[in-house]
């Protein structure tokens, strides 16, 4: 039978997974007596923790809610899963950065040191709020091996699964990559590795859920600056085409005949000035002046551009490119 603290730390687990035990199943679960079962229950409700017997034909125990908060028990995988949760807090726009700090320090203090030492590794940098619609998951353990690797300056290889065209066997053939890694980075719902990469000689952004690390790890390097030294300009940058610059490389003014507050909600990286009722001048970003016509376009309505010459001229563009479509056939 399990040690005392073992069995409590179990029970509790299976009691938070659903709502209702039938006290027989949750015995056998356990591997204990139901009279073992009544004892543990007893001792989980003297830690303060709301366990209430449920009535019916075998009996059974639901965990309620309680009126203050109890001593928690985690197990080792839900220890590091919270404290990733804390680490990517800043990525939610939701303002709480400082109380997810707060809260990882207070869970780390609790910590065994076998556990402390793979959450100091976990060193995260945030980018922009979550999106939705664009989580990939990436596995526990990838990160925390590239967390363990950036954090000791150690070179790393993986395989690295590309997002060009499949190979012969019908997916993407993945590909070696010698790298320095620098930075841990969650985006849009994402994980990205920020490394040099040894064989290009530039700088690279690796998606997490894409990438298999091989180990043991490689000989020590010295860290090196991303351009413009801050990580989340870099990464924002990487993803809107501009280089090195948070900055949207093509960025334009129009005028549109439609109310400001029909087009504010749906370009929320945009400055809307309200003109009247229905006007309202936009000024926006994209990574190409077609990419930004086409995005002004998506509001099907009179359209004012007021500059630069490149995006009345990417205008012109697609009014030519549509207006071919709109003359084919549709046959191949």
């Amino acid at each position: 039978m399990p040690k005392t603290s073992a069995r409590l730390l179990s029970l509790l687990s299976l009691l938070q997974a659903r709502r209702d035990w039938p006290g027989p199943l949750l015995a056998e679960r356990l591997g204990i007596s139901p009279r073992t079962l009544r004892r543990d229950v007893d001792r989980l409700r003297e830690l303060g923790y709301p366990v209430v017997a449920v009535k019916g034909p075998d009996g059974g125990y639901r965990l309620d809610a309680g009126t203050r908060m109890p001593p928690l028990l985690f197990d080792d995988e839900q220890a590091v899963a919270l404290a990733v949760a804390l680490r990517a807090a800043g990525a939610t726009g939701a303002g709480i950065e400082d109380a997810a700090a707060r809260a990882l320090a207070t869970v780390r203090q609790v910590m065994p040191a076998r556990l402390r030492h793979r959450i100091d590794a976990l060193d995260v940098t945030a980018v922009g709020p979550s999106a939705a619609g664009t989580r990939d998951e990436a596995d526990g353990d990838v990160l925390m091996a590239l967390g363990a690797a950036v954090r000791a300056h150690e070179e790393l290889r993986f395989d690295h699964v590309p997002s060009g065209p499949p190979g012969t066997g019908g997916g993407p053939v993945p590909a070696t990559r010698r790298v320095q890694p620098h930075h841990l980075v969650t985006r849009g719902g994402r994980w990205y590795l920020v490394a040099w990469d040894l064989d290009r000689d530039d700088w690279r952004v690796f998606r997490a859920d894409r990438v298999t690390p091989r180990l043991p790890t490689g000989p020590r390097f010295a860290p090196r600056d991303v351009p413009g030294k801050d990580v989340a300009a870099f990464v924002t940058g990487r993803f809107r085409g501009s280089g090195h610059s948070a900055e949207w490389p093509c960025r334009g003014e129009v005028v549109l005949r439609r109310s400001a507050a029909s087009v504010a909600p749906h370009v929320p990286d945009a400055t809307v000035e309200e003109l009247g009722p229905d006007r309202c001048r936009l000024t926006l970003g994209s990574w190409s002046w077609p990419a930004l016509a086409a995005a002004v376009g998506a509001f099907d309505c009179d359209v004012e551009v007021v500059g630069p010459p490149a995006l009345r001229e990417a205008f012109a563009h697609l009014a030519r490119r549509f207006a071919d479509a709109a003359r084919s056939t549709g046959n191949a």
